[in-house]
């Protein structure tokens, strides 16, 4: 898993720009102008510190952050000149999804994988957050890492990115319709 992460990276690092990533442990934020929350505007080297209190063993490769999450590998890749950052989590190779399997995967983005995603890019099915950078707030970044483990380790039963459901899509029809299948053959819930 990790070679394909690894090869991943080259090639995301390739297709962004060469922004360069300060990284410091502990960053000094004292100086740091700060939001009406009283909150600094996220920066690399900000986001390298929280990554590395989730993940002290990180991996930093350019403006790529490597690390684990619950024994899930995790990729940030933020770019300073877009002021773009985002969260990429490999799920599965596209190879033998169906038409079928990639209209579940829209549906969940629309209302159940929350500011998470799935997506395909080189082959591969992720989930991801993408965000702004600057505007980024530590709490932010942390639900968009959760939600974007949560539609990997979904991904093929209830496809969402937590325990809401955004009204007024196709997946609260599809888990009513599950429910009746399972009442019908006799399962108690």
């Amino acid at each position: 898993m990790f070679r394909i992460i690894a090869r991943t990276l080259v090639v995301v690092t390739l297709l962004t720009s060469g922004a360069a990533l300060a990284q410091t442990a502990s960053p000094d934020l004292s100086e740091a102008p700060q939001d009406q929350q009283g909150e600094a505007p996220m920066t690399l080297a900000r986001m390298a510190g929280i990554i590395r209190a989730l993940d002290p063993d990180m991996r930093v490769q350019g403006p790529a952050m490597e690390f684990t999450l619950e024994d899930i590998p995790v990729i940030v890749i933020a770019d300073v000149r877009a002021d773009r950052m985002r969260a990429m989590v490999p799920i599965a190779s596209v190879e033998g999804l169906t038409q079928a399997d990639l209209l579940r995967l829209m549906q969940a983005n629309f209302d159940a994988a929350l500011d998470a995603r799935y997506a395909v890019a080189h082959g591969r099915l992720w989930g991801v957050f993408i965000h702004p950078l600057s505007p980024l707030e530590k709490d932010q970044f942390l639900s968009g890492l959760v939600q974007t483990i949560t539609v990997a380790r979904t991904y093929g039963t209830a496809y969402s990115g937590g325990a809401a459901i955004f009204g007024g899509g196709d997946s609260g029809e599809i888990y009513r319709g599950l429910l009746e299948e399972l009442r019908k053959k006799g399962q108690k819930l």
